[in-house]
């Protein structure tokens, strides 16, 4: 969830809402990194929506329902929310529901954010979990009140940087600060992640790096020398699903910025991501997202506002 606010609007008030599909071009400023957040509340629903960027959402005081792919669930003070690119989410029934939300953008410009990467704690919330089998590129978790109260100032704090003359340093301690209260109150039964071995992070980088690639199995072993019964074992203990499994939501997160933002035919977008294959590509993207190619295009292209043009925020 994205809202923009004007300087005259108090973080907690109404605003517009941007069109179905946010684009990281038209959501961050040419600031110094690729970030955006917001603190909103929200009164009756919010229309479902994607975006080509990470969102982090940390649910306030208020009461309403969270709308994805794979359902609709009441929220509370405490939950967190988290969307890997490319999933779509929404929400009903909001009553004084306060949200803030912390995105951060997968161009170029993210060099200096690798230790979203590297940290096992992190790793974990915003990449490994939303991916898990099941989840469709959300995870829904809980924190502590306390914790979720401490995140929600730093993500308001966040804002106001954001706003400001603040250097890329400083921003990226409001974000880390924001993270640390979001895996430093873990639920009690959940151990912190163990730290991946050296060969699951090489796999991992070469399907980041080129997902249209036509993998297997085997190919991957063979990267880092292990038999490849060995490897998706290790995937499935550190990453909860195989590699094929995990190389199928990369695709499908590059297909839905590709869809989005691009205006080739969905047998070319499929071909792009390594399913040439159109009907193929169709069924994947259907079981991993929850829409049709087609249907997600469609989302992308109507705006639920008549605030501005589709994927341009009102300024």
């Amino acid at each position: 969830m994205v809202r923009r606010r004007s300087p005259a609007q108090s973080p907690a008030s109404s605003v517009a809402v941007l069109p179905a599909t946010y684009r990281q071009h038209d959501v961050f400023g040419p600031g110094p990194m690729p970030l955006f957040a917001s603190v909103v509340r929200l009164d009756g629903d919010l229309e479902d929506h994607a975006h080509d960027f990470l969102e982090i959402a940390v649910v306030g005081e208020g009461s309403g329902r969270h709308r994805t792919a794979t359902g609709s669930a009441s929220v509370q003070v405490g939950d967190v929310l988290v969307l890997r690119p490319g999933a779509w989410h929404g929400f009903t029934d909001c009553r004084e529901l306060q949200v803030a939300n912390c995105c951060v953008g997968t161009s170029d410009r993210v060099a200096d954010l690798s230790f979203l990467h590297v940290v096992p704690e992190l790793r974990e919330l915003l990449w490994t979990a939303p991916a898990a089998a099941g989840r469709k590129g959300v995870l829904s978790t809980r924190v502590a009140p306390e914790a979720a109260t401490l995140a929600f100032g730093e993500i308001g704090r966040l804002t106001e940087a954001l706003h400001g003359d603040v250097n890329r340093v400083l921003l990226m301690a409001r974000l880390l600060t924001v993270l640390g209260h979001l895996v430093g109150t873990p639920a009690p039964a959940r151990p912190a992640p163990e730290p991946r071995p050296a060969v699951v992070d090489a796999v991992v980088r070469a399907l980041d790096n080129e997902p249209e690639y036509p993998w297997t199995v085997e190919r991957l072993a063979g990267l880092v020398n292990l038999d490849p019964a060995y490897l998706s074992r290790l995937f499935r203990h550190h990453l909860g699903q195989p590699p094929i499994s995990y190389l199928a939501r990369l695709r499908i997160e590059r297909a839905s910025v590709l869809l989005a933002g691009t205006t080739l035919q969905v047998a070319q977008v499929g071909a792009a991501v390594g399913w040439p294959d159109p009907n193929y590509f169709a069924r994947r993207f259907r079981a991993l997202s929850g829409l049709s190619p087609t249907d997600y295009r469609s989302r992308c292209l109507v705006s639920p506002s008549s605030e501005g043009p589709v994927g341009q925020p009102k300024r």
